[in-house]
């Protein structure tokens, strides 16, 4: 299982490349065969899922109702960007142009270990992000953590 913590700072080049931080290379599963699927995140991020992690994934999206109609909103938003990528000799791999734009993607990127998943934002998407929330970092945990009776 893969799993991935902290946050990063890199850039990208004019081929839509950014490294992979060593420190997430080193919780990569060996499962994983050092390839990914990117996608469309949540908040105009990217999802970067090692293969391990994305096999989870469709697995859950097997179990949707294709005769839901919100169901195949979702599957077919989420598949439209979903690409295979590899780790390549640098331990970069590429993000395609329309995940760039839709991330609002341009020089510099933070990169977000998020458990299951790697996120890349822009860094001014990210800060715009954290301040549009509502709610301090207590009040949600509180909310998460509280028991339930």
């Amino acid at each position: 299982m893969s799993s991935f913590k902290g946050s990063f700072n890199y850039t990208v080049d004019n081929k839509g490349r950014i490294n992979i931080p060593a420190k997430m290379r080193k919780n990569l599963a060996p499962e994983a065969n050092n390839s990914f699927v990117v996608t469309r995140g949540f908040e105009n991020c990217i999802f970067v899922y090692p293969n391990d992690e994305w096999a989870k994934r469709e697995a859950e999206l097997g179990k949707l109702q294709q005769t839901n109609k919100d169901d195949r909103l979702f599957t077919r938003l989420l598949l439209q960007y979903a690409t295979d990528v590899e780790l390549d000799g640098q331990y970069r791999i590429v993000l395609p142009k329309e995940l760039i734009q839709y991330a609002n993607i341009e020089n510099e990127v933070f990169i977000l270990g998020a458990f299951d998943r790697i996120e890349v934002w822009n860094p001014n998407e990210y800060k715009k992000y954290l301040d549009s929330q509502q709610e301090d970092y207590l009040t949600v945990a509180s909310k998460i953590f509280e028991k339930k009776d």
